[in-house]
């Protein structure tokens, strides 16, 4: 019997996890179980086990946690095993990559976009944005009533974190160094959007999933969102979006995202049999095949490229997606286990900018913050 610890919780994922762990344990002739615990808990219960020594075969980490993990050597490389980088794109590999070891394989990979509802854009004769200043005029042409133009996540946690990456990113800004005028510039641009009225006062206390609400309910013409928003999307067959790539500081720019998703670990049990064998079965988990499989089912892109190709082709709607995760950037591949210090910085960054404070004093702060590692 092997066991992968993951944080497929929610229903659907869950079984088709376990499908997929079927049809590998099948081919592989072993036993494959999933043990799935909340998101938040993943990390606390991996290194509460690795002390205890009673480590699953497999663990799905998110992958900006993994360099934490891989930080207190407890992953195997999985190079060593025999697992292959062919087809995947460098950011992938870096995504799943600690210190240049390549520990975590993604079976599929998001990123953010720009979903907006057509109907409303045609009504009122906007043209889909794709720069800064193209996004700020349709917000505000777009606002009205209780209508928002645009619905974003700047709340203080990674959500808002992860929404604030393609600005800053785009604009040429970097994580090592907050305090620049590129990050600020970015900042800036999001207080305007507030300063028009093209963003909610509440755009503050937003998660991710509060924004999709207000762009189902009617109140945001535009989101900043991820491709795990498009199952519920679905449910409301009144409801017209489509996607675009995130507007850019000008036109030609690259429109950098950061990378979400999980990866699949082995854990350091010191069982080399065991690894080996647990090396096979991510390999299957994360081939061609099963990658096409879950990304289908959860609307991600698979991260082999190969697979991300006839994805394109039965997903048409989500074609920009795989554009913008082609030049997307994992957000721990710079810092490694320092990103989780930078993250809470610039969560109380925002929060201050956002309700008066001016962005450089905010992001000063920040730096400080973050290089003192409280």
């Amino acid at each position: 019997m092997y066991t992968v610890m993951n944080s497929s919780t929610d229903e659907s994922y869950h079984r088709w996890d376990a499908e997929a762990m079927a049809r590998c344990g099948k081919q592989l002739g072993v036993t494959i179980e999933q043990q799935s615990v909340p998101a938040a808990q993943v990390m606390t219960k991996a290194l509460r086990m690795a002390s205890s020594k009673s480590l699953p075969d497999i663990i799905q980490f998110d992958a900006s946690e993994m360099p934490t993990f891989a930080d207190a050597g407890g992953l195997v490389d999985l190079k060593s095993i025999g697992l292959s980088t062919q087809d995947i794109p460098e950011g992938i590999v870096d995504f799943g990559s600690y210190k240049g070891t390549y520990y975590g394989a993604a079976r599929s990979v998001n990123t953010l976009a720009l979903f907006y509802n057509k109907d409303l854009l045609d009504q009122a004769g906007v043209p889909v944005p794709t720069t800064w200043d193209e996004l700020r005029e349709a917000a505000k042409k777009l606002t009205q009533g209780k209508r928002y133009g645009l619905a974003l996540s700047a709340g203080g946690a990674e959500d808002g974190v992860f929404q604030f990456m393609p600005f800053m990113w785009s604009n040429g800004g970097d994580e090592s160094k907050l305090d620049s005028p590129q990050v600020a510039q970015a900042l800036d641009y999001w207080k305007a959007l507030l300063a028009d009225g093209s963003l909610s006062k509440s755009t503050v206390n937003w998660t991710q999933a509060d924004v999709n609400d207000q762009f189902m309910a009617g109140n945001a013409a535009m989101m900043i969102n991820g491709p795990w928003q498009v199952e519920t999307l679905n449910t409301d067959k009144s409801l017209h979006w489509e996607i675009a790539q995130i507007p850019v500081p000008k036109a030609g720019d690259d429109s950098v995202g950061p990378l979400g998703g999980a990866i699949l670990t082995v854990p350091n049990t010191g069982d080399e049999q065991r690894e080996k064998t647990a090396g096979k079965i991510v390999a299957c988990l994360s081939s061609q095949q099963e990658q096409l499989t879950y990304a289908l089912n959860s609307w991600m892109v698979p991260a082999n490229s190969k697979a991300a190709a006839v994805w394109r082709e039965k997903v048409p709607e989500l074609d920009a997606l795989a554009d913008q995760v082609a030049v997307a950037r994992s957000r721990t591949a710079q810092l490694g286990a320092g990103w989780s210090s930078v993250s809470l910085a610039l969560q109380s960054a925002f929060q201050s900018a956002l309700t008066g404070e001016s962005s450089e004093a905010a992001l000063k702060r920040a730096q400080q913050r973050a290089t003192s590692g409280n």
